[in-house]
Formats: structure tokens, C-alpha cells, sequence
């Protein structure tokens, strides 16, 4: 027994003699151990393996392969015994396994009686504590110096463990700075001599600091733009990988903002991948809202749906912890998430909705931007931030509220007080708009199929004026862009339609988008029928579209009820490229169907009639203003004769037959017309 004991404590004495480190463990809540280190004398050099040596690797195999069965020795006392020493391990041999805190007690199970051990403070100790480094405090760090290179100054005179905190202290103060100032502090930082000292003494504590410190780091060099692919970066993600199961909320939290600022690679996948397993397990132990938004934004599109069900239920359940910050963020987390949730949505708009006022431009435009790739569409949350828009118009800058228009446009969401007062400004200076600013506006309004009253006019020649300043700078394509928009609009300026119309521009745009000789197709349609203007090159018509793409199964079917067979034609291919599902001939009250031929008569006489089967894509967000190109369309046809009907695909779907037959028929007969219809007309109904 005496023996086993002499040499536990040899071994004890070789080892703090050997160990330049002294560590505690303390025991989390979350079942997680962090290690409290005291440095004696530190020097970031001996943090290297090859300092460690040999010398202790036999002793540690020695300690421990009898388990701890002691043996005789001069020291060994029955009852207690008095050390001077205590034992300490080094991370990098056995990092956060092994720990004595400075009293133990053991029970063998082979009778022995209960041997306790009671650490007594030492000269050696005294002194330690007197000469050990105070830790480094990045927050005081960033308020004591004013730049990144301060900072690394810092550092070069004395380092201090840990050596993450510098690099939190810097991305601190770059917080601070204007965007010029940051490029120039950045160049700075990478060409000091003390960055890549900073750079090496990081990736060997990377082994022993705690978790959180590791994380904050990754977080700061990311942010501070060290790029991706260095080694320093590599190495700290793969340590993550190989620490996650130390991960607590916080540090959940600090992870998911980590790997969403980061872009793809090997060890950023496998990570996101062991933080979805660690999610999928602990989700229902997240307890503050904010962690529980960042591991949503984090787990990606690409996450299994079970685990996006599960990150929505857990939503829910905190709906009424929500703040009004947390409800603004949502819309942001499940658009990173791709997963549309309606009633996570609804409820949050709803709060939204309620805590409008005094909400900045980036929230909203997240929100809109949010909405239209989850496409989810909420006509009162629209309202309500283009009336709080609206009603501070003068505090907003004009392209931010351009911006918001774009994203209005977008949603197909049309307000006719914020257009209008926009129109106004426009008008009032439009010296302040650039080249693009112009084209989007002409996007927007012409998209929305928007008009101002008494304004129209003159926003359009205001518009026309400002981009003819700009024919020497813009490029085929954004002039066609332009045109185009005002064709829709139905204006037409020629000192920006006859560049168009050069052969080589239109050869240029033939060759090029498709959308871009669809467009110009359009600009030659408008051309001949709205102007009447004869100097314009033909254009090749596109392909024919299938049948298949305009069944309209229902809609014929209540025209033959209706109408009876001969009476009316499908898919009608008209010139200028335009396409109507039924045609329908009448007399001119619209009285009395006429038997249908391929023939076209002139007869003063006869009413050609075509009924449009349009999608809810055609209209506004509200459903009752169509948007530009079928308002283009309608007026194209009512030139070329026709008299249109549109039948909405979205309510033929929901009626019953001789719903849609009744819709039919009064949509087709004029309102004098509808009482005798029955008489007049063969028709089965």
C-alpha cells in the first residue's frame, strides 16, 4: 500500500514540476464543464506540443493505467496527507476530461479506509498568485483604444491569454467607424507586424479556451473580413466541430450567427450539420426568443421539413413571449428558412401592424422582402406601411421610398397615396433622380398600371426629359427597358423610341434575352396601334404557344351551354402577337349572337367580342386594377375592334356550373340586353 502511495505522488510531484497550468472544473447548469485556468509565468510559446515533451507522456501513462491504486512511500500517511502540490493537466493532452479541485475525497471500493486530501497554500503559490496576468477585458480593450492598430500595439508589448478577446475588441471598434474608415483600419490590421503573432497564438489556444471566447473569435474574424479559406479560419471551424457538444444557448446563439455570415465550404456544411443534429435535440430547451430566430435563420433552405416543423411549433409555443423586435425579425428567420408558416406570419403581422409607427427603413424593407420570397401576401400589413410611409413622407429619403415601391411592385401591391405623393416629389425635383432611379420608376409605375389624375402628363414628360439627358451613357437594353415602360403607360417620345428602331440596335437586341425581342415586339404593337406610326422594322413573330397551355375546360363548356356549338372560337391567334381564348360574335347592342366564321365581316353591324380567362397574377394585390401589360393588351384590342370580357380563372374555379354559365351571360349582354336574352338568342340555358 505505502509503495502504491509513493509513487502517486512521485507522479504527482513530476507533474506539477512539468505542467506550466493550473485548472478548477466548474459544472453548468446545462450539464456542461468549463475549466477555470490560472497561468503561472505564461508564455503563448510553451502552448505547443513539441514544448510539452516526452518527459511527462510516460508518467501520465503510468498515473493512470493502475487506476489510481496507490503505493507505499515515505510520504504516505494513513489518515491524510499533507501535499504541496496539486495536480494539473494540460488541455492539449487532456482537454476538458481531467480535473482535481483542490480538495477530494475518494472512497475505494476495496475497503480502504476514506484518504482526503487538503491542498495547503504554498510559498510557490503565494507567489503565482501575485505574478499571474489579469485576463485581457475586450470590452475596456475597445473603449482604451481608438483603432485596430492600437489594439494589435497592445498586444505586441505584453499578450495576454485569452487571445480572442483582441480580436473582439477589434471587431468593436470597427463597428464604429464609417465604411471608408474600416477599408483603410483592415489594411492596417493585415499588414502589422503583430496580426499574424495574434493569428498563431489563437489557433494554439483554440484547444483550451472556453467554448464561448472560441466562438465570439470565429465571429469577430468574420466579421472583420479575414478571408474564409485562410488556415487560421479552417483550424477554428474544425475545433468547433470537434467542441460542439460543449455548445450551451449562448453559444447556440453566437454559432448560428457565425455560420449565417459565412459561406459555403467543407467544414462550414459539416458544421451547420452537427449544429441541426445538436437543434433537432435541444430545441425544446431554447429559452430566449433571440437564439431561438438565429438558429432558425442558420439551419438553412436545405434543412429536413421535420426539423422546420418542429423550429415552427416551438415559435408558436413563444408567441406570447414575442417582443415587438422579435416580431419584426420572423419574417426575415422564416425567409431564411424557406418555410411559410401563415399563422406564425399572421400573428406577427399583426404586431407588426400595431407597433408601426417609428420602425426603420431596414425593418420594413426586410419585412417586404421577406413576404415576397416566402410569397406571402398580407393586404392590411401592406396598407399599414405604405399609410406610415405616406403620412412621413418628408423624414424619408427618396430612395429609400423608392426602394419600398420596388418591393410594393413586387408583391403586386398598388397605393394610390403613396404613388401620388411620390409622383409629386418627383415632379418637384428631378434633378435628384439618376439614370437608374428613372428606369425603376418607370418600372413601377408602369407595372401598376398607375395614373395620377391631373399629374400623368406631366410626370411622363418629366420622366422622358430627365432620361434624354442620359442617351449618351445608357445601354440598348435599359433604353428598351425605358420605352417599354412608357409604352405601357402609353406615351411615346421619339427622341428615345428612334435610337430603338436603328437596324443594328434591333439586330443587337434580337441576338441577345428573349425577353428583349418580346419587348420589342411590343414597342412595334404600340407603335402601329397606337400612333399609327409606319416606320417600323417587322419583326419575326414568336412560336405559336401550345394548346395545352389554355385549356379552360370550364369556361368553354358554359359558352357551349350557353351560346351552343358554332357560336364562338377557342384560342384565337390575333396579329401582333396577341392571343384570345374565346372570340364571340353579336350585333352591335350586344343583343343577339351571330353564327361564327373565319371570316371576318366589317359590317357596321357586328360586335367582335373576346373573353380573356386571366390569372391572379394580371391584377393588383387587391383584385380590382389590372396591372399594366393586360391593361396594354385591352386597349390594344378594343383598337383592333374587339369588345373584351374578362372572366377571372381564380372565381371560375370555385363556381358551380351554372354559376359560370350565369356569370357568362351577363358579362356578354349589355345591360339593355339582358332581360329579352332568352328570346333573342340560341342558347340552352
Amino acid at each position: 500500500m505505502n509503495s502504491r502511495a509513493g509513487s502517486f505522488l512521485w507522479n504527482l510531484r513530476q507533474f506539477s514540476t512539468l505542467v506550466p497550468t493550473r485548472r478548477t472544473m466548474r459544472i453548468y447548469p446545462l450539464g456542461f464543464s468549463r475549466l477555470k485556468i490560472v497561468y503561472s509565468n505564461w508564455n503563448p510559446r510553451n502552448l505547443l506540443l513539441s514544448d510539452f515533451g516526452n518527459g511527462v507522456q510516460s508518467s501520465i501513462r503510468y498515473l493512470f493505467q493502475d487506476a489510481l491504486i496507490f503505493k507505499s512511500g515515505d510520504n504516505f500517511q494513513a489518515k491524510g496527507i499533507g501535499t504541496e502540490t496539486v495536480l494539473t493537466v494540460d488541455r492539449l493532452l487532456c482537454p476538458r476530461r481531467l480535473s482535481f479541485d483542490s480538495k477530494h475525497s475518494l472512497e475505494p471500493d476495496d475497503g480502504l479506509k476514506k484518504i482526503t486530501f487538503h491542498h495547503k497554500a504554498s510559498n510557490e503559490d503565494v507567489l503565482t498568485k501575485e505574478t499571474k496576468p489579469t485576463p485581457v477585458n475586450y470590452k475596456k480593450l475597445s473603449q482604451e483604444c481608438s483603432s485596430l492598430s492600437d489594439v494589435l500595439d497592445r498586444f505586441s508589448e505584453g499578450p495576454i491569454f485569452p487571445g480572442s478577446n483582441y480580436f473582439s475588441a477589434m471587431w468593436i471598434i470597427a463597428k464604429r467607424m464609417s465604411d471608408d474608415q474600416k477599408r483603410v483600419e483592415k489594411q492596417l490590421m493585415f499588414n502589422h507586424p503583430a496580426f499574424n503573432q495574434l493569428c498563431e497564438q489563437v489557433m494554439r489556444e483554440s484547444k483550451i479556451m472556453h467554448y464561448d471566447h472560441l466562438l465570439f473569435s470565429l465571429h469577430a474574424m468574420v466579421k472583420l473580413g479575414i478571408p474564409q479559406n485562410t488556415l487560421l479560419v479552417q483550424t477554428l471551424l474544425r475545433v468547433v466541430q470537434e467542441r460542439i457538444n460543449e455548445c450551451d444557448e449562448k453559444c447556440l446563439s453566437v454559432l448560428s450567427t457565425v455560420l449565417e455570415a459565412m459561406e459555403p465550404c467543407k467544414n462550414v456544411d459539416v458544421l451547420r450539420a452537427g449544429l441541426r443534429i445538436l437543434v433537432d435535440q435541444q430545441v425544446w430547451k431554447i429559452e430566449r426568443v433571440f437564439t431561438l430566430q438565429a438558429v432558425i435563420r442558420c439551419v438553412g433552405k436545405d434543412a429536413p421539413i421535420a426539423l422546420k416543423r418542429k423550429l415552427e411549433m416551438k415559435a408558436l409555443r413563444e408567441l406570447d413571449r414575442f417582443s415587438d423586435l422579435n416580431s419584426q425579425h420572423m419574417f426575415e428567420a422564416l425567409a431564411a428558412m424557406n418555410h411559410r408558416s401563415v399563422i406564425l406570419l399572421d400573428e406577427c403581422s399583426k404586431m407588426v401592424i400595431g407597433n408601426i409607427h417609428g420602425c426603420p427603413f431596414k425593418v420594413l424593407s426586410n419585412i417586404l422582402q421577406s413576404c415576397r420570397d416566402l410569397r406571402y401576401r398580407n393586404l392590411d400589413l401592406f396598407k399599414a406601411i405604405a399609410d406610415y410611409v405616406a403620412t412621413t413622407i418628408d423624414i424619408w429619403k427618396l430612395k429609400q421610398v423608392l426602394f419600398l415601391l420596388i418591393l410594393f411592385e413586387n408583391l403586386g401591391f398598388r397605393h394610390t397615396d403613396l404613388m401620388d405623393l411620390f409622383m409629386k416629389k418627383v415632379i418637384a425635383d428631378p434633378a435628384s433622380l439618376n439614370m437608374k432611379s428613372i428606369i425603376c420608376i418607370l418600372h413601377v409605375y408602369s407595372s401598376l398600371n398607375h395614373f395620377y389624375k391631373c399629374q400623368t402628363s406631366e410626370f411622363q414628360e418629366v420622366m422622358a426629359t430627365s432620361l434624354t439627358g442620359y442617351l449618351h451613357h445608357i445601354s440598348s437594353e435599359n433604353l428598351l427597358n425605358a420605352v417599354c415602360s412608357f409604352c405601357l403607360m402609353n406615351h411615346f417620345p421619339m427622341a428615345l423610341i428612334n435610337p430603338l428602331l436603328q437596324k443594328d440596335v434591333i439586330n443587337e437586341l434580337m441576338s441577345g434575352d428573349e425577353r428583349n425581342a418580346h419587348k420589342l415586339r411590343i414597342l412595334a404593337a404600340c407603335l402601329k396601334l397606337d400612333i399609327s406610326c409606319h416606320n417600323v422594322v417587322d419583326l419575326a413573330p414568336p412560336p405559336l404557344p401550345s394548346m395545352a397551355l389554355y385549356p379552360n375546360v370550364k369556361v368553354a363548356d358554359a359558352l357551349s351551354s350557353l351560346l351552343g356549338e358554332g357560336y364562338f372560337s377557342k384560342n384565337r391567334q390575333l396579329p401582333h402577337n396577341y392571343h384570345i381564348d374565346f372570340e364571340v360574335r353579336m350585333d352591335i347592342n350586344r343583343s343577339q349572337v351571330l353564327p361564327f366564321s373565319d371570316v371576318v365581316t366589317c359590317a357596321a353591324d357586328t360586335q367582335r367580342v373576346a373573353v380573356l380567362c386571366v390569372p391572379r397574377s394580371t391584377y393588383c394585390l387587391d383584385l380590382a386594377h389590372p396591372r399594366g401589360f393586360l391593361a396594354m393588351k385591352m386597349r390594344h384590342l378594343k383598337v383592333m375592334g374587339f369588345h373584351v370580357i374578362l372572366v377571372r380563372n381564380w372565381e371560375v374555379e370555385r363556381l358551380e356550373m351554372q354559376d359560370v354559365v350565369t356569370l357568362l351571360k351577363t358579362k356578354l349582354y349589355s345591360a339593355e340586353a339582358f332581360l329579352t336574352a332568352d328570346v333573342n338568342l340560341q342558347s340552352t340555358c
